[in-house]
């Protein structure tokens, strides 16, 4: 297998258990042991299916990470492969399940499988489940060296699993979402989309650990505000948060920002300067995009999270720093290391607790409570009146791209009420720029106010326009989902949004 010598890396195993040993959340963990998993075995899915703790014979699949294959007989399958591990109480290693004699019975039809490691979880002699890792590829064939990692990655996460699941329900009260979400609005964290309460949970298990964290996300999701969320529900919250972009420093000054330097170091070098990592000590270094930091920063970085030691330049001499290091990327780490352009061991060193951070497209339903919030903070900042968005603008704030993710959203309604009129309180489509304007024209909004003048035809025909609408939207404009919700055949669909002029304003 690929990279086989990381297979073996006793680091990995530790920082997985230094992780367990922190948890006291049973999803949270499940979740953290298939993505693991998946990294370090590089793995296209892992799975965790656990057994009825009353019946002893059903099994349920209870996390899912990587590729999801909605096709009931991915499910089959799995079932019948935990039934295998039960049998024969024994690992599962599989090349290629559709020629595995074993599973000759099995009808894969267009299944895309290819290589299959399967094992037991067990704790004290009881047997809670079982761990999977699948690849579709034809060149992700797994090997003897996986599936003996896979076993001790098993045998490291099933006492916690168990255990874990004991304290939840017999010490720890049950935190809502609710309280979740009360929790880390006051940390500048707003949303009620399960896109983002999946996050929440991801950050407040993160924060109870003392491990690195990497965020991956797109520009303008709000990394450095989850790196100081993260900090501040830690052990570490009274202590500094230092950040830096790794971008937007010059090359030939970065090393000396990360560990300082003494006087005369270099030219232009008059005085002995701190670095941000001792700023930082005992507290959280934060990495913006890390991407960008120099091969040769890179290695230097390596040295310091092996070491603990910082050596300022033009120095001889070393000291020790204490800090927690949560590094973020907008570009894919591991895209990058199979390119040769981030180095392979820094980034396992990195990637210890990772965390997606969804985009605007991925959590749309958090954007008119974020359209409100920053409504509200910028008509204060500027003595203006402005309330909310009419019913047509905060359509169009719902339909419209936003590559930029909460960054730009922020940004345009800043713009939006700085050209607004000081009395005005509805902000509407006469308030937009010109550049805005032609945009909007495009997207046909049609939830205006029905007024009494209009024929009872024409109120029903704006109303079915309205819900159609309504319903693409909440499917991403799927028009085979959105027909199910509404109970109508597709090619009725088809004929309404004709006929009604609706189209899908994503598409250029």
């Amino acid at each position: 297998m690929a990279q086989s010598e990381n297979l073996h890396s006793l680091e990995s195993l530790i920082d997985l258990a230094s992780v367990l040993n922190q948890q006291n959340d049973f999803d949270e963990t499940l979740r953290y042991v298939a993505q693991r998993a998946a990294a370090l075995l590089e793995a296209e899915t892992a799975l965790i299916m656990l057994i009825n703790p009353q019946t002893r014979q059903t099994f349920k699949t209870v996390v899912r990470e990587g590729v999801h294959e909605h096709d009931p007989k991915y499910h089959m399958l799995q079932t019948q492969i935990a039934g295998w591990l039960m049998q024969f109480n024994q690992p599962l290693l599989s090349a290629d399940m559709k020629t595995d004699p074993r599973f000759a019975k099995v009808k894969f039809g267009e299944m895309a499988i290819k290589s299959v490691i399967a094992v037991l979880l067990q704790s004290e002699g009881v047997v809670l489940g079982s761990l999977m890792i699948l690849n579709r590829r034809d060149g992700g064939a797994f090997d003897e060296s996986a599936r003996a990692y896979l076993e001790k990655i098993a045998v490291i996460a099933a006492p916690y699993l168990r255990n874990v699941q004991g304290i939840q329900q017999y010490f720890t009260p049950p935190f809502t979402e609710l309280n979740l979400r009360s929790k880390y609005e006051e940390l500048g964290l707003l949303g009620k989309s399960k896109a983002f309460v999946k996050l929440l949970q991801t950050i407040e298990a993160a924060a109870r650990c003392e491990v690195r964290v990497q965020l991956q996300g797109e520009s303008g999701t709000g990394k450095e505000r989850i790196a100081r969320a993260i900090h501040k529900c830690s052990s570490r919250g009274d202590k500094p948060f230092v950040a830096i972009d790794c971008g937007a420093i010059p090359a030939h000054l970065i090393e000396s920002e990360l560990f300082g330097h003494v006087k005369g170091a270099f030219t232009g070098a008059i005085a002995e300067r701190k670095g941000l990592l001792d700023e930082a000590d005992r507290g959280t270094f934060f990495m913006d995009e890390i991407a960008n930091l120099p091969l040769e920063m890179q290695s230097k970085l390596m040295r310091f999270l092996q070491e603990g030691e910082v050596r300022p330049v033009g120095s001889n001499k070393t000291h020790t720093v204490d800090v927690r290091i949560i590094s973020a990327s907008s570009r894919s780490l591991q895209q990058l290391v199979d390119a040769k352009q981030f180095r392979e061991d820094l980034f396992y060193r990195l990637h210890v607790y990772p965390i997606h951070v969804p985009s605007l497209h991925e959590r749309r339903a958090d954007l008119p409570l974020l359209a409100h919030h920053f409504l509200k903070k910028f008509a204060s900042e500027q003595q203006k009146k402005a309330q909310q968005f009419s019913a047509s603008m905060l359509e169009f704030l719902q339909q419209r791209k936003w590559p930029g993710n909460i960054r730009e959203l922020e940004n345009f309604v800043e713009r939006l009420v700085a050209l607004a009129p000081a009395e005005k309180e509805i902000l509407d489509h006469k308030t937009l720029p010109p550049d805005l304007a032609k945009e909007y024209k495009r997207f046909e909004p049609v939830l205006e106010d029905l007024h009494v003048t209009k024929s009872l035809s024409e109120c029903l025909e704006e109303y079915e326009r309205q819900l159609v609408r309504k319903m693409l939207q909440e499917h991403d404009w799927n028009q085979s989902r959105a027909a199910r919700a509404l109970k109508i055949p597709i090619a009725t669909l088809r004929y309404k949004m004709s006929k009604l002029g609706i189209v899908n304003p994503m598409q250029d």
